[in-house]
């Protein structure tokens, strides 16, 4: 699975002209399933969301947690990460998972996000979706297993 975290101050995302998920200080999460990924995958990942040290401490150092922190995440399904970029001039998504395990994916991790205890905000899956956020820092890192 990929992310990519944004370290953000606040986030929302809007389907069809109506908010469906706004956040404040957090993570802002693009998330995709690609193909030969499993509900373990998606349970590792959301493990390493929670515990990945891109929050600053009192010395101003990368050493906190969004769990640290008492922050907020708002997820969001983007199967675009798994382009496909190599040749030519348009990309191909041939690497990201079918739409029925990328959803099931999906809905496991914004699930394992929630147990760590924060709020919890998503998109909807396969949607077309507008997003803003004000990107802390700025701070923006991609993680896969």
């Amino acid at each position: 699975m990929i992310a990519l975290l944004q370290r953000v101050s606040m986030a929302d995302v809007t389907v069809d002209s109506k908010t469906i998920g706004c956040i404040g200080r957090g993570l802002m999460i693009l998330v995709c399933a690609v193909k030969g990924d499993d509900e373990d995958k998606a349970r590792a990942l959301a493990s390493r969301v929670l515990r990945y040290r891109i929050f600053e401490d009192d010395a101003g150092k990368m050493n906190r947690s969004v769990t640290d922190v008492g922050g907020e995440i708002l997820v969001v399904s983007q199967f675009t990460l798994a382009a496909d970029t190599r040749s030519g001039n348009r990309p191909s998504f041939t690497p990201a998972a079918d739409p029925a395990t990328g959803r099931a994916l999906y809905e496991l991790f914004v699930r394992e996000c929630a147990a760590g205890g924060l709020k919890v905000a998503t998109g909807e899956f396969g949607a077309h979706m507008a997003v803003r956020l004000v990107n802390d820092g700025p701070v923006t890192i991609t993680l896969s297993n």
